[in-house]
């Protein structure tokens, strides 16, 4: 049975660990690969599943730049490519086919970590046309997956970025952060920094599939609590929420990220484009056989009877009647937890130190 897109294989597969089952060829690929059983019966190595392998890369730009009318900052930083976590809705899983790689196993498996980070972002920030503006940190990965352990690129861009006093935003799902807050809470009181923990259930169960190498949902809410002790302003996005999965949790979580003194708040509904599609269906098939099916009718009626839409405006939040009850909800929960009451936290551009020109001299 061919293993590409939008078909399920024969018998489900399932690696300890790992979001995906296999490397279902990208969009870029001429040639499909083609699985079979052979009648020997699963391999026993094959179910411990690949290991995860880096590759130190020299990068030739580190800051991204976007003008989509539906994303709340322009610039953003991605440490690594390809995310460890193994989330198996990452709408960032189709950017591992541009490296001539699957979207699948190959996205949380075969890593990217881009070694020069800390000195191409010094260097940019040099630049004599440089503009600040807010730099989101992990727009594509998360900053804080296991290998940041070892390799630290983050937390060699947050140096830098304290040094200038640029603003900055963090998304993740790792306890990891809390390793930086000697950097992050001197550039809080100088109204420099948020961090946003993603938590779209705390069901333990749900999340281990969802997100098997992610940190407990309890954990982050711990985080949230260990931010907003260290006066780092803190807010949880509630994401993906995807139908009759996992859309019941969101005022559960809400309540609790905001006793843990969670100031904002977030969400975003499921999003599946290229090759997502058919890796989250042939999840579903190996998950949720029986709710697979009504999951999918939902996300079509979401998305103008398509499984995805990536119109602006409407990749974010969907449409119909499912989207706007949860956008009813999330407001709604807000208000009563005293969330976003002041909006998003405003970032501070105007403390940022600009490189002394060539050849001028410090007064002091």
């Amino acid at each position: 049975m061919k293993a590409g897109p939008g078909v399920a294989r024969a018998v489900p597969i399932r690696f300890k660990g790992r979001g995906a089952a296999d490397n279902p060829h990208n969009r870029f690929e001429r040639q499909e690969r083609e699985s079979f059983d052979d009648g020997w019966g699963p391999d026993e190595d094959a179910q411990c599943g690949p290991r995860t392998e880096v590759t130190l890369t020299q990068a030739r730009t580190i800051i991204s730049r976007n003008d989509s009318p539906d994303i709340p900052f322009t610039q953003s930083i991605n440490p690594y490519q390809g995310c460890e976590h193994g989330c198996i809705y990452c709408y960032a899983r189709p950017s591992h086919a541009y490296l001539g790689l699957s979207p699948g196993l190959d996205f949380e498996t075969k890593l990217f970590a881009k070694a020069n980070a800390a000195d191409l972002l010094r260097a940019e920030l040099s630049r004599p046309g440089y503009r600040c503006e807010v730099i989101a940190i992990g727009a594509n990965t998360d900053p804080y997956q296991p290998i940041e352990r070892k390799y630290r690129i983050t937390r060699g861009i947050l140096e830098v970025l304290a040094e200038r006093d640029h603003p900055l935003g963090i998304v993740t799902k790792s306890a990891l952060v809390e390793r930086d807050l000697d950097l992050l809470a001197p550039m809080a009181k100088k109204g420099l920094v948020h961090v946003f923990v993603s938590v779209g259930t705390l069901d333990h169960e749900l999340m281990r599939r969802l997100e098997p190498r992610t940190t407990a949902p309890r954990q982050r809410l711990e985080v949230l609590r260990a931010l907003s002790a260290a006066g780092i302003p803190c807010g949880v996005l509630v994401a993906p929420v995807i139908p009759f999965l996992n859309d019941r949790d969101m005022e559960s979580v809400l309540k609790s990220a905001a006793a843990q003194g969670a100031c904002m708040a977030g969400y975003q509904i499921l999003r599946l484009p290229n090759e997502l599609k058919y890796l989250f269906k042939d999840w579903l098939a190996r998950h949720y056989p029986l709710k697979a099916a009504h999951i999918m009718s939902q996300i079509r009626q979401m998305r103008g009877g398509r499984e995805n839409d990536p119109r602006f405006g409407k990749r974010m939040s969907g449409e119909g009647i499912f989207a706007e009850l949860q956008e009813q909800r999330f407001r709604l929960a807000c208000e009563r937890l005293g969330l976003n009451l002041q909006g998003r936290n405003q970032l501070d551009a105007t403390r940022f130190k600009a490189a002394a020109k060539k050849g001028q001299l410090n007064l002091f």
